[in-house]
């Protein structure tokens, strides 16, 4: 066995674990990266063009972008939290420079604000590595270790290139997973599996707002691609008649009316009509998404083509485990969430916060954890050489709590996406619907909890098996305990807001699931 030592341990290798490890390597700490895949290539920014929220330090033009963001957080954002965010997101990027090749922005200056994604997280690594980080690529973490007192003192994982166990102690360990999307098939999004929600649970952790996990992309049907081109299509049905479909500016009704066609057979994209410097910005920021159409013959702007919705589920959803104080610190002490794998109702309440904002927001949770983390860790120096011995806390296919069984995996994953991911079940909730997803999944989770068991490499799959179905349920709870519709969480049983619910709802546990109202959210009033 491989043994790690760090101040500071981030686990991830997207955009907020790039920030998170350089803003603790700035604060002096020493930091080890472990990423499930190749830190560069690893998520959902490494295909995209990732667009931030990007306002000038001005305070009316501040307080203008605040203002704009909450009249659509239906009531659960907090106005701090996105001046903070606009704020580290300002001062932050300009870092890039020294490796990050800048486009001008046609007027002599430096277009800042949007980068591309590929070669943002190269520099990103760059960065890290020139602070002193250590990146270890190909080294998934199965479980978090806790120190004597409870708090959060390391993790132990696999090392898949070597195939052999490693374990590191750490004095603060920041989680940056990702989210989940369920394996829906959504562009760099098959290694955002919920292992850091699971984890996170195990180690006595709180989620907060899961049940505003519904999210879908439009895509063409064999390939799940960004969506930017699909701001100027048309759709038609497979008569080649029009479809009525509202426009991006009404999210729900984009959504629903999507999701309806569906019922009644392909529906077909059409970009004849798209403005003709799409194609241009498209081919500058979005590259990836061109060569789908270019590799299967497809001119994306002259041929209809069938399109598919792909689930986003708390991708683009907000849901993620629940932070308690501005340096994205979780209710366990020694853990700190961000990105995706923390909650990101503090700015986008009960919407997407769209790419801007979310992207933003991985960037500045990274910022905050990473030097909130450095700051724990040098309160528990010279614990962390010590020999204290580490309880490990996995559970779900680790440490079976009955007799080993043969666990059909492929069954158990299809299920959690069949539950939360199907359209009709999503967008349409209702008690009776939620209730009888509640009754599978749980089946589900009692297989796994009891039988399921992996060693080696292959408890890296198994581990994932059991956070797509962990996160479902969750999902599920948060949603049948909402009664009430509010952003894109709709309860045809409970059709209108309702003042009772201006709170998050915090749920957590493995085995017994409990929700309850966060009271104690700074909520704006909007009922």
């Amino acid at each position: 066995m491989s043994e790690i030592q760090a101040d500071v341990l981030v686990v991830g290798g997207g955009m907020a674990a790039g920030w998170a490890a350089i803003s603790a390597a700035k604060a002096g700490a020493s930091v080890v990266i472990v990423d499930k895949g190749y830190m560069g290539t690893s998520g959902v920014t490494a295909p995209a063009g990732p667009n931030h929220w990007w306002v000038p330090p001005e305070p009316e033009l501040r307080k203008s972008a605040v203002a704009r963001r909450l009249e659509t957080a239906f009531g659960l954002a907090d106005p701090a939290w996105m001046e903070r965010v606009i704020d580290v997101t300002w001062r932050s990027i300009p870092e890039m420079a020294p490796w990050y090749p800048f486009s001008g922005n046609g007027k002599g200056g430096t277009f800042q604000s949007g980068l591309r994604g590929p070669e943002y997280l190269r520099a990103l690594r760059r960065y890290a590595t020139s602070l002193g980080v250590r990146i270890l690529d190909h080294h998934p973490v199965l479980e978090l270790l806790a120190r004597q007192d409870g708090s959060v003192g390391g993790a132990a994982g696999h090392d898949r290139l070597a195939d052999k166990a490693w374990r590191a102690r750490a004095g603060a360990v920041i989680l940056a997973t990702g989210g989940c999307a369920f394996r829906s098939g959504l562009l760099g999004s098959y290694n955002n599996t919920g292992d850091g929600y699971l984890m996170g649970v195990e180690a006595g952790a709180e989620l907060s707002g899961m049940e505003f996990s519904i999210s879908y992309s439009i895509s063409p049907a064999w390939l799940s691609t960004r969506t930017l081109p699909y701001t100027g299509a048309r759709y038609f049905d497979a008569d080649g008649q029009p479809l009525a479909i509202p426009g991006w500016d009404k999210p729900r009704d984009y959504l629903c009316r999507l999701a309806d066609a569906f019922r009644y057979g392909p529906v077909y994209a059409d970009l004849h009509e798209a403005p003709a410097e799409l194609a241009t910005v498209l081919r500058e920021i979005q590259p990836a998404t061109l060569a789908a159409f270019e590799r299967r013959g497809v001119d994306l702007f002259r041929d209809r083509f069938e399109v598919k919705l792909f689930g986003e589920g708390t991708i683009r959803g907000v849901g993620g485990l629940r932070i308690v104080d501005t340096s994205c610190a979780t209710s366990v002490r020694g853990l700190f969430a961000v990105g995706d794998a923390a909650t990101r109702e503090h700015v986008a309440g009960a919407t997407s916060g769209g790419g801007a904002q979310n992207a933003a927001w991985a960037l500045s949770s990274g910022v905050l954890a990473g030097a909130g983390a450095a700051s724990a860790a040098q309160k528990q120096k010279g614990r962390i050489e010590q020999t204290e011995k580490l309880k490990p806390l996995g559970g779900a296919g680790l440490r079976p709590t009955g007799t080993v069984q043969k666990i059909d995996r492929n069954a158990a994953v299809h299920t959690a996406q069949q539950e939360v991911l199907d359209l009709d079940k999503a967008l349409w909730r209702n008690e009776v619907k939620l209730k009888k997803s509640t009754s599978v999944l749980d089946n589900t989770w009692t297989d796994i909890r009891r039988g399921l068991h992996a060693d080696g490499l292959d408890a890296v799959a198994a581990r994932e098996v059991a956070a797509m179905v962990a996160t479902a349920r969750w999902c599920t709870s948060a949603a049948l305990a909402r009664k009430e519709s509010r952003g894109m969480h709709v309860r045809e049983d409970y059709p209108v807001m309702s003042p009772e619910y201006q709170h998050s709802i915090v749920t957590t546990g493995l085995d017994q699931i409990t929700t309850r109202l966060d009271t104690y959210h700074n909520a704006q009033e909007v009922l």
